[in-house]
């Protein structure tokens, strides 16, 4: 395999790269750009917004020779990344830089290289003999909670679409993956009464319930821990976490808010509306003695992000056409979340498998090797080969 992807490659990369868009930040001058190359090919498309009308997903589809829309395959990747702020970066971060066989720049690895492949061969797609039809689907938003793939898939089914499976290209070395764990984020404040700190019988202490909620997490983390198991996983079981605490104005004040922020991440067989209902029940308990004690007392349960697991049969056919079009047949399962498991949700069966290692995700000196970008070419040469008559 050569090292050194094609130049047209490259320029497609760096030209996404140079491009700002942090999740907190609009995408839409990389969707507008997409847009612009997709029209050069004659490929029309459909746009997604999010509320505000400042982000957008973008769904195209190439079709088949015949005009024919619908089954095919969906290649997948999301626009946004993660923030450089207070990260030491040898180079600039939006200005891609190659050394000793790695390309640097935010998103090189995570995941703008796998969607510069896809818009290399643009001209490839459109001229060549498609059996069945090509889905471009690129997001808002997945390094926030998979907020913006929501809506793509629902566009794909309320369209009608049908693909008979889907690529997932977040950074996996090129490997097949078939699993990942669930992803879900909640916020919980709770409200008390403030008071100077030398009269509490005025007051509603809100972060001693907080730590309270904050014990229960830690109790059913441990119940979890000794549960269902999959060896698939370096981690085996269901995780959760409390991350984040936030309370308090001062020493001598009754705190009148405490805000607690934890996260779950389960394996396929646990059921996620359970395990949340659990959870918000326990916070609904403890409002309950709160306003046994001051009947101003509250508690606020909200998920901030949530997006399922994956766990695609061995057996599926979008498993065996990703390792005959050059992906590395693997076994294990991914600590990360993706929007995989939102296709798969939908009834589209859905692998990962996409270049870079998720080790330099998000990393300062975030990178990928000039190998892996060649791989992935490679990946989506034998794609359209085998999809053409």
């Amino acid at each position: 395999m050569s090292a050194a992807p094609g130049e047209k490659t490259l320029n497609e990369i760096n030209e996404l790269i140079r491009l700002d868009t942090t999740s907190r930040d609009t995408n839409l001058p990389l969707i507008e750009k997409v847009i612009d190359k997709l029209h050069a090919v004659g490929v029309e498309h459909t746009l997604i917004h999010n509320a505000e009308g400042t982000k957008a997903n973008l769904l195209a589809t190439i079709p088949a020779h015949d005009g024919t829309t619908t089954g095919g395959i969906v290649l997948s990747g999301h626009t946004d990344v993660v923030p450089v702020d207070g990260q030491e970066w040898s180079s600039e971060p939006f200005e891609p830089a190659v050394r000793e066989g790695k390309l640097y720049g935010r998103g090189t690895c995570d995941m703008k290289a796998f969607i510069g492949v896809i818009l290399s061969r643009l001209t490839e797609l459109t001229s060549a003999r498609l059996k069945e039809p090509v889905h471009l689907a690129f997001s808002y938003d997945e390094e926030v909670g998979c907020v913006g793939a929501v809506g793509l898939v629902e566009k794909i089914t309320e369209l009608g679409l049908a693909p008979r499976g889907a690529v997932v290209g977040e950074p996996s070395s090129m490997r097949v993956i078939r699993g990942h764990k669930s992803m879900n984020v909640f916020k919980v404040d709770f409200h008390g009464v403030a008071a100077h700190s030398s009269l509490p019988g005025e007051g509603l202490n809100a972060i001693s319930y907080a730590t309270r909620f904050a014990r229960f997490v830690d109790e059913v983390s441990a119940e979890l821990r000794q549960g269902e198991r999959d060896e698939a996983f370096i981690e085996p079981t269901t995780t959760m976490n409390v991350n984040r605490i936030d309370g308090g104005i001062a020493v001598n004040t009754i705190p009148a808010l405490c805000t607690v922020f934890f996260e779950y991440r389960s394996l396929a067989s646990v059921d996620r509306e359970a395990l949340t209902a659990r959870m918000r029940a326990e916070a609904e308990r403890l409002r309950d003695e709160m306003r046994q004690v001051n009947p101003a007392g509250r508690v606020d349960f909200s998920i901030q992000a949530g997006a399922p697991g994956l766990d695609t049969a061995p057996e599926a056919e979008i498993v065996e056409l990703a390792a005959r079009w050059g992906g590395e047949t693997a076994q294990d399962k991914v600590t990360y979340g993706t929007e995989a498991g939102l296709f798969a949700g939908a009834g589209i069966p859905t692998v990962v498998c996409g270049p870079g290692d998720i080790a330099q995700a998000h990393a300062p000196d975030e990178f990928i090797e000039l190998s892996q970008i060649t791989a992935c070419e490679q990946f989506i040469d034998a794609m359209i080969a085998d999809l053409s008559q």
